[in-house]
């Protein structure tokens, strides 16, 4: 896990320019700063070095092939990498590392692009082909790690993070209409646009070439929509649950192996959850030693629903492990509030609780963690899986009734006036379709909320705003099958957009690797002919009774309470006690972190203005 910077440029690439992106990205690689430059080329590439897998000096990058031929900088873990060094050793070569990185190049020098199907993990590399003057760019099929491009007015650049690049002083800060009405409308920026217009992400699941300084190509080589689009299972045989949960147990079982390699110590969050417990378990049973558990509770939650510490001390007794507990307070978040929005690489609304999360397990001396994120999306585990779907089928009868329509408009406005919630007004045309329920119930505000936050700049968007539009450009086709669209949907944007964005600029704030077993695109294969069947077992249940000895009935009948954080008791007493209000504060407090040119740690007066 790491922070790499190439630039492909007309002219060198200027040393401070190089060193504004390295020291922006100093977090991410605490362990190592490296630099490889061909001036002649204009190609330029930087490495942050965060050691998890041979943590020798000689796997330090940018490294270069055995032939001399190639050089890369990659972020990311491939667990399946010591196989394919095994297949590379059997046709005779020979390794000078045991890392995951020299076998990436290997695997390029002989395969090609070919290679990505066969890498099984998260990752974002570019390789620079010294031979045909040619950059190969990646990134894993989830975008479980980051990868952004610039254009400048003499190229190319790429960075791990957004502030990375703006720290160069090369791109522009021109802000993204787009981006910006992603932001507000959904609490996060859909890729591949960003909060800056001259800057996008490298979409999940794709790869590109570049050559005199421009993208020449660009292709989507895993999508994995296709998982919840096609049916592979005949629809006249329906598997068992003894089938499905042996697959299940087994598939998942794989993916939690596949996560514990490294030469370090590996964590678990344990939020109390199905999710984290199932892990924990698991990770039990394939010898981790000494395992470790982390948790967050904060004094405003004791003794409720989300006060989660109870229930993850009953999953750390059940298996047998170390339970760590952190309490955060007002007082420490708000003395660490302009270190949060400086860490925070893009505008979100989330993201606060793995923050503190991943400085605990920093504080307990780790460096890498896993997360059950993901767990909801492969398991259908939100409740719009189950309401969302009978929403929009009795929506669809009952405005076949004369005069329903209009009456639901009707009731719409008065409930949209009441709630102070605008979005509630486009209800009875939003409801006809699922992608139209879903953006209903996942939005934060409605379009006619957004000139307000925004100016004018989109006004053209906003005024031809169609949910339908904006998901087909996020993930493209979705399934007939309501609960099929949902998950495709899900694990496509909010999964895709927030929970792995902000998993990643959260942890990487404290050098700390988060690993995803249950976002894992070979997990994701071996599941996709039972996905049409996961809405038989309610509660995730397969995923509960996954480990040998399942988790115990009081977590497994638990009410789900997500992974939160107090902040809007912490908001200013003025605000008033309207539900999208305190969202509104705090998504202009971020926003506006965005909007000025200065570093939020120069803002200290400015947030404690507002805290007051």
């Amino acid at each position: 896990m790491c922070g790499i910077v190439a630039a492909f440029t007309r002219e060198p690439f200027p040393p401070r320019a190089l060193d504004g992106a390295l020291l922006r990205m100093a977090p991410r690689g605490p362990d190592g700063r490296a630099v490889w430059r061909d001036d002649a080329d204009g190609v330029c590439l930087g490495h942050r070095r965060l050691a998890i897998l041979d943590l020798d000096p000689r796997a330090s990058q940018p490294m270069h092939s055995g032939c001399g031929r190639y050089v890369i900088v990659f972020n990311g873990e491939i667990y399946n990498f010591r196989d394919l060094r095994c297949e590379l050793e059997a046709r005779g070569m020979q390794f000078r590392t045991t890392s995951d990185t020299e076998v990436i190049l290997a695997m390029f020098a002989e395969f090609g692009e070919d290679i990505l199907p066969r890498l099984h993990g998260m990752f974002a590399f570019v390789i620079w082909d010294r031979v045909t003057r040619q950059a190969f760019a990646a990134r894993d099929p989830y975008g479980i790690k980051p990868l952004y491009v610039a254009k400048t007015a003499t190229g190319l650049l790429m960075a791990s993070q957004v502030k990375a690049l703006l720290a160069t002083e090369l791109v522009s800060r021109k802000p993204s209409p787009r981006g910006q009405l992603g932001y507000w409308m959904l609490g996060s920026v859909p890729e591949p646009d960003t909060w800056y217009e001259a800057i996008s992400a490298v979409q999940a699941g794709h790869c590109l070439w570049i050559q005199q300084q421009r993208i020449i190509r660009q292709t989507c080589w895993c999508d994995i929509g296709e998982a919840w689009r096609g049916n592979r299972i005949a629809t006249t045989r329906v598997p068992s649950t003894q089938d499905v949960q042996a697959t299940v147990r087994g598939a998942v079982r794989a993916s939690v192996d596949r996560h514990l390699v490294a030469d370090v110590p590996v964590g678990v969050f344990l939020s109390g959850g199905i999710d984290s417990g199932t892990l924990a378990g698991m990770m039990v049973e394939a010898g981790a030693k000494e395992l470790i558990g982390v948790t967050i509770t904060y004094a405003e939650f004791e003794g409720t629903a989300q006060d989660e510490q109870p229930a993850a001390y009953a999953i750390a007794q059940h298996y047998g492990i170390q339970h760590h507990v952190r309490r955060v307070t007002k007082d420490e978040f708000m003395s660490d509030l302009p270190r949060i929005l400086d860490d925070m690489d893009q505008p979100t609304i989330d993201g606060i609780n793995t923050w503190y999360a991943s400085k605990a397990v920093r504080e307990v001396g780790l460096k890498v963690v896993l997360s059950g994120v993901g767990g909801d999306e492969l398991f259908f585990g939100y409740d719009s899986f189950r309401t969302l779907p009978k929403l929009v089928a009795r929506w669809q009868t009952l405005r076949r009734v004369p005069g329903a329509h209009s009456a639901a408009r009707l009731a719409a406005r008065l409930f949209a006036r009441a709630s102070s919630n605008a979005r509630w007004r486009h209800a009875p045309d939003w409801l006809r379709t699922i992608p139209g329920a879903w953006w209903l119930r996942r939005s934060t505000l409605a379009p006619e909320d957004l000139p307000n936050c925004i100016g004018a700049a989109a006004r053209d968007l906003i005024e031809r705003f169609d949910p339908e539009t904006w998901l087909t450009r996020m993930v493209g086709t979705t399934p007939q099958s309501p609960v099929q669209a949902l998950g495709q949907i899900e694990s496509m944007t909010y999964l895709r957009n927030q929970l792995l964005r902000d998993s990643d600029w959260a942890s990487m704030a404290h050098s700390v690797e988060l690993r995803t077993p249950l976002v894992d695109a070979k997990l994701l294969r071996d599941l996709s002919t039972y996905l049409p069947h996961m809405q038989r077992y309610p509660n995730k249940a397969l995923l509960a009774n996954a480990p040998a000895r399942p988790l115990p009935t009081e977590i497994q009948s638990r009410r789900k309470t997500g992974f939160g954080i107090p902040v809007h008791t912490w908001m200013p007493k003025s605000v008033p006690p309207n539900a999208i209000r305190p969202t509104m504060s705090w998504m202009r407090e971020v926003a506006s972190c965005f909007s000025d040119t200065a570093s939020v740690r120069d803002r200290a007066g400015s947030i404690n203005a507002w805290q007051s």
